[in-house]
């Protein structure tokens, strides 16, 4: 705390009069990119799985434009976003990487048994074998902003995320056959 408060020129006890410690200072510095980042899920997976067409519930494994709005997304809130995948230890915010992929699990995993309830795939994928596989997905989404890549490198990371997770053969989708 006592760097903290030399890097913003404040003495401790105005920073203690304002924040009770370190994790209530962190919880505050991240509560835009939370909200937001939770806001954006919410958004995109807005839809019922039951209400999309067939064609709609295949599409929605294709990742090349709107994987790149979710790159988007996390670039906007960049700070925020590296803090909380690689600075939250010791806060509310410690598992946030297992976090976000069990939220991201349920959704996906919904649309996956829709699709399969309709017979566009006879894959079997376990709501746990399904977290493990968007955990390692969500990993490659991080690391290019715990890593410092600039916006032009998080382009080309975004192409090769495209290409290495081609979901519609990883779930099994007749048209990928």
């Amino acid at each position: 705390m006592k760097a903290i408060c030399e890097d913003a020129g404040v003495t401790t006890g105005a920073l203690y009069k304002r924040f009770k410690g370190k994790e209530e200072l962190f919880c505050a510095v991240v509560s835009d990119t939370v909200k937001a980042l939770n806001d954006f899920v919410e958004m995109r997976s807005a839809a019922q799985a039951c209400d999309l067409t067939d064609e709609e519930l295949i599409k929605a494994w294709e990742m090349n434009e709107s994987m790149l709005l979710w790159f988007n997304f996390l670039y906007q809130y960049h700070d925020g976003f590296v803090l909380l995948t690689s600075g939250s230890a010791g806060t509310r915010y410690a598992n946030f990487q297992h976090d976000f992929a069990e939220t991201m699990t349920i959704k996906t995993h919904e649309y996956f048994m829709e699709a399969k309830n309709r017979g566009l795939t006879h894959a079997d994928i376990s709501m746990e074998e399904m977290h493990i596989l968007l955990t390692a997905f969500w990993t490659t989404v991080y690391e290019p902003f715990i890593h410092g890549y600039t916006w032009d490198q998080i382009e080309a990371h975004c192409d090769l995320i495209c290409r290495l997770f081609n979901w519609n053969k990883v779930l099994g989708f007749k048209s990928s056959e």
